[in-house]
């Protein structure tokens, strides 16, 4: 989450009066994240999240994010629903750009976690794949190991060198073997392709809400685990890897959807393919941020880190 486009008091509040939520009370910008503008919409009625679509949605794939919302929210997955205006619509634009309003859901995200919220979040994403099972939309997965080789293309390696300098190294180290070896027969789902903890709710050790839904796609199932596995299971920095959260998290996705021997076996590649994923995106980003957005800047140094790790301790790093 981010906030690039300032909106006023008046186009928030004329926008408000679209919806059955009452009248606005007051509206803040929420700094964190890369891809879209959001506020805390709070009204006489509650809270919302507003989001404005900024980086990499193409609109016309917004029914596919909104409409899997609603989907998994009517079946008691922990996911805010889409808040539809007076006329049915899910989105509206402003200024050429579209803009949704969602459920507010309560709890708070966790900066360290502990083993019961790993093994909780595992079940929750085994959740999500198995109530999309009969989500009829399908979206490809836009940031595959082509895309970021793309994605690294465009930044070129003068300015990769300036956010460090053995960042473009390490890519050159390990991205042709992801290009080559990305397997290609894996259980496909619909997946969240990008549950940090900053995207899980928590109220104690439960989770309440699984949000920012906007990387979702058809891809491998298992792939959303080691993405998730890369953002839970290590400190912030990626210096630091815990193993008794990964096998947490694994032990918790198992409980609700059991890996098959293919799945298993390609771990360590997805592994370094969701690090690799991070590492591409954080360094375009880094260079392509405006420099007035009200955005902080992630280091993809710490995904760096991680990918070295999952190169060095394969399999040993998704064991339970």
């Amino acid at each position: 989450m981010a906030v690039y486009t300032h909106l006023s008091a008046e186009t928030l509040s004329d926008l408000i009066s679209k919806y059955d939520v009452g009248t606005l009370i007051s509206a803040k910008g929420i700094a964190e994240g890369i891809s879209n503008s959001n506020w805390l919409i709070e009204t006489t009625q509650g809270r919302f999240i507003l989001t404005m679509y900024e980086r990499r949605i193409d609109i016309s794939e917004l029914p596919y994010f909104l409409n899997l919302l609603d989907h998994l929210a009517e079946r008691d997955c922990p996911v805010p629903a889409t808040i539809h205006d007076r006329n049915g619509a899910a989105y509206s634009q402003i200024d050429g750009k579209a803009v949704a309003l969602i459920e507010f859901l309560p709890g708070v995200s966790i900066d360290t976690p502990n083993t019961a919220q790993a093994y909780a979040v595992g079940e929750a994403l085994a959740a999500i794949h198995i109530a999309s099972e009969d989500y009829p939309a399908r979206r490809k997965n836009d940031l595959r190991p082509k895309d970021w080789q793309g994605l690294f293309d465009q930044c070129g390696s003068d300015r990769i060198a300036m956010i460090d300098p053995h960042l473009a190294e390490i890519v050159a180290e390990h991205l042709p073997s992801l290009l080559a070896e990305w397997p290609d027969d894996l259980p496909v789902a619909t997946i969240h392709a990008d549950l940090f903890p900053d995207n899980v709710l928590m109220l104690n050790d439960r989770v309440s809400g699984l949000i920012d839904f906007y990387f979702a796609c058809t891809d491998f199932a298992a792939y959303d685990l080691a993405v998730t596995h890369a953002a839970w299971c290590f400190t912030g920095d990626g210096r630091v890897f815990n193993p008794s959260l990964s096998k947490a998290l694994i032990a918790g996705y198992q409980s609700r959807r059991i890996l098959n021997d293919a799945e298993r076996d390609a771990l360590p590649m997805l592994g370094k393919g969701a690090a690799m994923r991070f590492v591409a995106t954080r360094t375009f980003d880094w260079i392509d941020t405006p420099d007035d957005a009200l955005v902080t800047r992630k280091d993809p140094m710490d995904f760096a880190r991680r990918l070295q790790f999952y190169a060095e301790s394969g399999a040993d790093a998704f064991s339970l």
